[in-house]
This record gives structure tokens, C-alpha cells and sequence, in this order.
């Protein structure tokens, strides 16, 4: 199966190649990943002994930014290294300050492994939810480098508890310490005789919590709220928007600011085509007045919807009707209930929000309608949202409780 496996590494390698020519994410890919070593070398000396975080792309990123922080706060001295895997966590955070270097992490290669490890020579590797890599975690493993995965999550429908799954279930016999999010994920890995994991939780919550508590203030969005309810829908696609577009002609006395999850220039046209009184936010101006910036307020930027949540009522939350919804927590943190498509089965806090009352799911207009018009006369539903968000925070302490353990003070 290996064999299979660098095949595999090898053919997504050209592929990008073949992509990187008219794509911008698979250029951004590419580029990002040429003359790696070299500039790791000019930013990590191995004596350093850093803290090596890996994360998927950005969501990873701020599942797992409450460890990193947590770690750099008891531990001022330690360095911490920090890889993306995807352009969208790597380009938004390439310059994070607590970071010694942030790079995008080489494909998944014997050599690469092993090059990587050894310019880094890291005390301890932290990869968050998942990205389990054959080489690297064999590097690590051979070189007692401790390995730990956070707010880990898995399903009797993944590879590792197939039959014909053995390659993938020797990947994670190199991990030193599984936190996981449920029961669940606990029993599954002692069916393949893994039982190094603890019920954790999932660290989003601190984060999310963390956000709420601290939200920044967006004086234009403000501006443009005045004092109206607001219907917040982020992370959306073309699928969404159309919805959200009949839901504003039900509530013109509502605003409603659209963030979308791509915001390249074909995405926010169409949008602004669904919407044509709408103002971008890159147009927005301190000298103009609620009333005269309209209904809807479509954000062409990346970075800000974490803080968006602070001014809505109720939130729609992108992706429902593709591979699966975007982050519900960034908004119930906030205390307003969400609405989302269909597909959030892997996602047990979307589950949990709706048995609770504090969420709705939807599958088309007239169920959008009538979700919308639940929680507007639902005075309950944020509070009950914010609650669980607190209920389940601490995930954190407990993992850094355990890994300082490593750490040589």
C-alpha cells in the first residue's frame, strides 16, 4: 500500500502543476512551496527546539490558535513553528506574530519528511483534527519527536476502520496522544486497539468563547447596522445567496450583510447581481448614514466575520448545500441561533444546536421562510446557543495540562 500511497503524493504533485497554470489556489500552492528549505533555514535554527504546529488550512488554524497561545503565554521562550497545508490558512496567516516562521508544508514525501524534520528538529508536533501524513509522522516517530493530535474526530465510515484499511491504521500508531472531541471517537480507536486518546472536547469552543468575549469593533459595519435587526450570513456560496436574496424582499425593515466564503471578483459580481442596491464593504465611508447605505452590505474581504457575529440577530451559515457547513460556533458564541442546508452530519455541534432549539436546518425557501420567522419570535434561542458554547469550553487547559509534560523548562 505504500507504494500506492507515494504514487498517489506524486500524481497530486503534477496535478497542481497542470492546475497552477490557470488556478490561482493551485498556483498559490506551488509557489508557496518553492525554495522551502531554504527559507526555513534562514528563519529556524535547529538548536531552536521549537513547537511545530500543523494545521490544514485556517479553520484548523483557529481550532488549534487557543493551544498555540496558550503555550507561548506559559512558555514565553519557546519557539513555535507554524505549516499550512492550504493557501486559504497559509495567506491569511503567513505573518502571525507569535510564530517564529509560518510556511506551507512540502507534500508528504520520504525526502521531504525527512528534510523537514530534521530543519526544524522540533520538541513536539501538534497537528490539529486531522491530516494524518504516512512520511512525516514516520519521521517524527523514528526520531521520538512526541506527536499529538487535538480535537481529533473520527467515523466508523473512515478508511482506518475499513478491513482493507491497515496502511492508514499503522499512520496512527505513530501518534504519541490522541485529544479527541466525543465518545465516539474513543471507541472507534479502541476497536483498532488504539487507546492512547482522551475525551477532550473540542477546542473550537475556547475560541470561539475566547472571540465573543474580545470581539474587535467594526465602526462602518456599525454604521450600516444603526439600529435595525440583522440577518448575518457568512461563509456562503451561490446556493446560499440565492436563498438569502428571497429571504431580504420577506424583511425589508432588516439588514443583511452577506460575507461569502470566495471573494474573488466573478463571486462578488454574481452577488451583487442578487442584490443590486447592496454596497460593498470596500465602500463604505465613515461621512455616510445607515439609512443611505441601504438593505444589504456584502463583505469583499477576508478575515473579518468572526466580529461580524457581534452585531446579528440571526445568522445564516454557509455550505450546507456542497461538501458541508461552514463554523456555527463563531456565531452561537455570540448568542444568536443559526440557520444552515442539509449537510451537517459531521458536525455534532450542528446537531446538538438543533435538538437544543438554538438552530434550524433548511432545504429550500419555504423552509428558510419559516426557520427565519421560528427564531425571530424566539427570544430563548441565542441565549441557549451562547450556553452550550460555554458549556463546553475548557478542552484546552486539559490538553496543555498533559503536554507540558515535554517540555524541558
Amino acid at each position: 500500500m505504500l507504494w500506492l500511497y507515494n504514487i498517489a503524493i506524486h500524481l497530486y504533485a503534477l496535478l497542481i502543476r497542470i492546475f497552477s497554470t490557470f488556478n490561482t489556489k493551485a498556483s498559490l500552492f506551488s509557489k508557496g512551496r518553492r525554495n522551502i528549505f531554504a527559507r526555513i533555514e534562514e528563519k529556524i535554527a535547529a538548536k531552536d527546539r521549537p513547537v511545530w504546529f500543523h494545521f490544514a488550512s485556517l479553520g484548523e488554524f483557529e481550532q488549534g490558535r487557543t493551544v498555540l497561545e496558550k503555550i507561548k503565554e506559559k512558555y514565553p521562550l519557546k519557539k513555535i513553528v507554524v505549516t499550512f497545508f492550504s493557501p486559504s490558512g497559509y495567506e491569511i496567516r503567513k505573518n502571525y506574530t507569535l510564530a517564529t516562521g509560518v510556511f506551507y508544508l512540502p507534500l508528504d514525501t520520504a525526502s521531504n519528511a525527512k528534510k523537514l524534520i530534521e530543519a526544524f528538529n522540533p520538541e513536539l508536533a501538534i497537528f490539529t483534527k486531522y491530516e494524518y501524513w504516512y512520511h512525516y509522522f514516520k519521521e517524527l516517530n523514528n526520531k521520538n519527536i512526541p506527536l499529538i493530535i487535538i480535537s481529533g474526530i473520527f467515523r466508523p465510515n473512515q478508511i482506518f476502520f475499513k478491513p482493507y484499511g491497515s496502511f492508514h491504521r499503522k499512520i496512527l500508531t505513530y501518534v504519541s496522544h490522541f485529544f479527541v472531541q466525543n465518545k465516539q471517537s474513543i471507541q472507534l480507536l479502541k476497536t483498532i486497539n488504539i487507546r492512547n486518546a482522551t475525551l477532550s472536547g473540542d477546542t473550537r469552543f475556547d475560541r470561539v468563547a475566547e472571540n465573543a468575549a474580545s470581539a474587535k469593533k467594526l465602526p462602518l459595519v456599525e454604521l450600516f447596522c444603526g439600529t435595525a435587526n440583522v440577518f448575518i450570513a457568512g461563509s456562503t456560496w451561490p446556493e446560499d445567496e440565492a436563498l438569502i436574496a428571497g429571504l431580504c424582499d420577506q424583511h425589508p425593515g432588516w439588514k443583511f450583510i452577506i460575507a461569502p466564503h470566495e471573494i474573488d471578483q466573478s463571486h462578488i459580481s454574481a452577488i451583487e447581481k442578487l442584490f443590486p442596491q447592496a454596497v460593498k464593504y470596500s465602500s463604505l465611508t465613515v461621512e455616510g448614514t445607515a439609512n443611505g447605505y441601504g438593505q444589504v452590505l456584502i463583505i469583499d474581504n477576508i478575515g473579518m466575520l468572526s466580529a461580524l457575529y457581534a452585531y446579528g440577530r440571526i445568522a445564516y451559515i454557509g455550505g450546507g448545500f456542497g461538501a458541508g457547513i461552514h463554523n456555527t460556533l463563531e456565531a452561537v458564541a455570540f448568542g444568536i441561533p443559526v440557520i444552515f442546508g442539509p449537510r451537517y452530519d459531521k458536525f455534532q455541534e450542528a446537531k446538538d444546536l438543533i435538538a437544543l432549539g438554538a438552530a434550524k436546518s433548511i432545504d429550500n425557501m419555504a423552509e428558510l421562510t419559516a426557520a427565519a420567522e421560528t427564531l425571530i419570535r424566539d427570544q430563548e434561542a441565542g441565549k441557549i446557543a451562547k450556553e452550550y458554547v460555554i458549556s463546553k469550553t475548557g478542552a484546552t487547559d486539559q490538553i496543555l495540562n498533559y503536554i507540558s509534560r515535554y517540555f524541558k523548562l
